[in-house]
């Protein structure tokens, strides 16, 4: 064997013996994955959600919430309301015009609901097909209009989800899903166009006290 073969083979035994065992660094359980919130849940909810073009009204109680609903009708101009749950038709009987089935599913101009939770790190309402509300109101409608209190705050979505389990011990809901601003999309040349999946249009009347 000549030298400077002997020499590169010797060269890398050499090396290789010197490399010594290789370690990974073990993944960091312990530490926060989000940072902590600098404001109050609400502000950070109402912040986060106007962030991505919803609007988020604050109100004491649900009454000043029928007051600031009637006035968004006015303001907004809109028509064929629809509301399925028991508890909010009997605030609005009387006092707007809005319809209580889904009879005609081409005349939904405004869907009004309430939702499970509302998460504040994404600006994002949780509803579920366990609401009188079904899965169609929260998709059909050109605007949506969401009737909650700050009860229904959480910090994340993960916070969401384990209250979730905690509301339905028997069984989650068949359909979860979380509603983060209006319907947008760019797929096409990159042009935004809102609406495109469900409601362009998406408003919280967030009461301070329950109901």
């Amino acid at each position: 064997m000549s030298s400077s073969k002997e020499n590169i083979i010797n060269r890398l035994k050499e090396a290789q013996n010197k490399r010594g065992g290789q370690s990974k660094a073990r993944p960091d359980f312990e530490s926060p994955i989000y940072l902590e919130f600098d404001k109050q849940a609400a502000d950070s909810f109402k912040d986060n959600l106007e962030l991505i073009g919803g609007q988020v009204v604050r109100v004491k109680n649900l009454e000043e919430a029928l007051d600031e609903l009637r006035h968004l009708v006015q303001s907004e101009n809109l028509a064929n309301l629809i509301c399925l749950e028991p508890h909010l038709q009997k605030v609005l009987e009387g006092k707007l015009s809005f319809e209580k089935s889904l009879a005609d599913l081409k005349h939904i101009g405004v869907g009004i609901t309430s939702c499970e939770f509302l998460v504040a790190h994404l600006g994002s309402i949780l509803v579920s097909s366990a609401s009188v509300s079904g899965r169609r109101l929260h998709v059909f409608p050109e605007t949506h209009i969401v009737v909650a209190h700050t009860g229904q705050l959480v910090n994340y979505l993960d916070d969401a989800l384990e209250q979730m389990d905690a509301k339905y011990p028997k069984g989650l809901p068949s359909m979860i899903t979380n509603i983060t601003g209006p319907s947008r999309t760019a797929d096409i040349e990159k042009t935004l166009v809102m609406g495109m999946h469900g409601p362009k249009k998406l408003f919280v009347l967030l009461a301070d006290e329950p109901f």
